[in-house]
């Protein structure tokens, strides 16, 4: 035991042995390959850069061993090896920030360029400018406010991010999914079924909080992180992004609360706000309260848990409404709600004459009680219609402004499009939705061809000859839930739990 900080040579302050937050490590998923640049160098092919994956792994592997150290010497770590690697992650088509910097204009003069933001960054002299204002359109039609960066505050970030991800990714707990390495939306979407299948929950709370990202409170954001993090250089970035402000209509606008939607540090300030607003909470509630079955999954800021005892359902979400408060955050009244769902919700509900479970949607899934042809428990999940028919509106408009390509471009160009629909959505129980999705590309297709000219006659016999030529057939891809998350945990089993808490379906060792 330590009487005392000491201060390491990763200027990690530790203080005494901390006691455990929650009752047993979650086990860490698979790592993914990097997306982006697959042709770009990778970080561990030089000497340099494979000294960059030495130090964050000191760093993780510090953070793993001392639970409440501070550690206040992080900013050495953002070297120019990991700056180009940082530059090297990013999309090279992306649009620009105020600065009109585009990925080729910095690639240029890529090394002088790099060498010159080292500098500025280490000498104090770095200052990152405001966010560029843009709306795109939600699937209910409203629009969602994102902030461009400049390209240098996207390097800044992206390279900040890999350093701080290897504090994190030890503090993080097994339950949350969103925007962390290794870690995607079927991911959640696996976790969620096999703990609302193996844990046998009666009722669910879909919870989403309200306007997270653009509520999230600085100061209680930056308390967060110094929970962590005592390095005032790296406290002071993140500080300036915060207040950065954006341009909107040529004017710059301070902000004051918040995240930028679209920056790439935002998702991890938004991890670590509910990791202390959240996370930890429903941990401990989950082991001093609930006497039944408990499960969580979260993504971002959508959040759902299932219960055995409806009771226990509604103490939650009213002390989680408490909970939040004090955060500066709170339950979006009308996407929060609780219903009976498993396996005695139907006959429960028949029962009483209320007809079907009412459904949930979760990463644009819904997810519907049903049993199988022997008639037992069987989640089902189908594509959630309004986000379908805005990629079908979305598809529409653009195979108008590709009306006169020739058939063999058009068809290359929807094979992409109905491929990357399909790698998301061919999961099992979804299969009418893929086939549904690719007969409407198809009349959409046929439709945009017969109007090219007046003499355009493409019967329905060419145009399946056509659409079997270019079009991917749909075919369910995707394993079963419980297929792919033994095959990601395999220290995983339904018995081990926490008695009487139940399983936490993120993975328990």
């Amino acid at each position: 035991m330590m009487h005392g900080p000491e201060k390491s040579d990763l200027g990690v302050v530790a203080m005494k042995s901390a006691n455990k937050l929650w009752t047993s490590a979650e086990s860490m998923e698979r790592r993914l390959g990097a997306k982006g640049n697959a042709g770009e160098r990778s970080t561990c092919r030089t000497q340099s850069r494979e000294s960059v994956h030495r130090s964050l792994q000191r760093v993780r592997h510090r953070a793993r061993q001392e639970k409440r150290g501070r550690f206040t010497s992080l900013l050495h770590h953002i070297t120019p090896t990991l700056l180009d690697a940082a530059f090297s992650s990013l999309k090279k088509n992306a649009a620009a920030g105020i600065d009109g910097v585009m990925w080729r204009d910095y690639e240029l003069d890529r090394a002088s360029n790099l060498r010159s933001l080292h500098d500025r960054l280490h000498r104090g002299a770095y200052r990152p400018k405001a966010s560029r204002r843009q709306y795109i359109p939600k699937a209910d039609g409203r629009l969602r406010p994102l902030g461009i960066a400049a390209l240098e505050d996207k390097i800044v970030q992206s390279a900040l991010v890999s350093v701080l991800n290897a504090v994190y990714e030890e503090d993080f707990v097994g339950f949350s999914y969103g925007f962390r390495p290794g870690r995607g939306q079927h991911d959640a979407l696996d976790a969620l079924a096999v703990g609302l299948d193996r844990a046998k929950v009666n009722w669910v709370v879909d919870a989403d909080i309200e306007r997270f990202f653009d509520t999230v409170d600085h100061d209680w954001l930056l308390r967060f992180v110094a929970h962590r993090i005592g390095d005032p250089r790296v406290m002071k970035l993140i500080r300036l992004w915060l207040r950065a402000g954006v341009m909107d209509d040529g004017s710059i606008k301070e902000t004051l609360e918040g995240t930028p939607q679209g920056a790439v540090i935002s998702p991890l300030l938004a991890n670590i706000y509910l990791h202390y607003a959240f996370d930890v909470w429903a941990q401990q509630w989950r082991k001093r309260h609930v006497r039944g079955r408990m499960i969580v999954v979260r993504y971002a800021d959508d959040i759902v848990l299932g219960f055995s005892l409806e009771l226990e359902a509604r103490q939650f979400v009213a002390a989680l409404n408490e909970r939040l408060a004090t955060f500066a955050l709170s339950l979006h009244p009308a996407k929060t709600c609780i219903l009976e769902f498993g396996r005695h919700a139907i006959k429960n509900r028949a029962m009483l004459g209320l007809g079907k479970p009412h459904t949930f949607t979760f990463l644009g899934f819904t997810h519907i009680s049903a049993v199988d042809r022997a008639g037992r428990f069987q989640l089902q999940r189908h594509s959630r219609r309004d986000r379908l028919r805005a990629t079908l509106a979305r598809i529409k408009l653009l195979l108008k402004r590709r009306m006169h390509w020739s058939i063999p471009e058009q068809g290359h160009w929807l094979a992409r499009v109905v491929r990357g629909w399909f790698g998301y959505h061919a999961v099992p129980t979804n299969f009418r939705a893929l086939d549904a999705f690719r007969h409407c590309v198809v009349v959409l297709w046929r439709r945009n061809l017969n109007r090219r000219s007046q003499k355009a006659n493409t019967t329905w016999n060419r145009m399946t000859q056509i659409a079997a030529d270019y079009l991917p057939p749909p075919r369910i891809s995707h394993p079963w839930p419980s297929v792919r998350f033994a095959a990601n945990h395999p220290r995983w089993e339904p018995g081990a739990s926490i008695t009487p808490a139940g399983i936490c379906a993120g993975g328990v060792p």
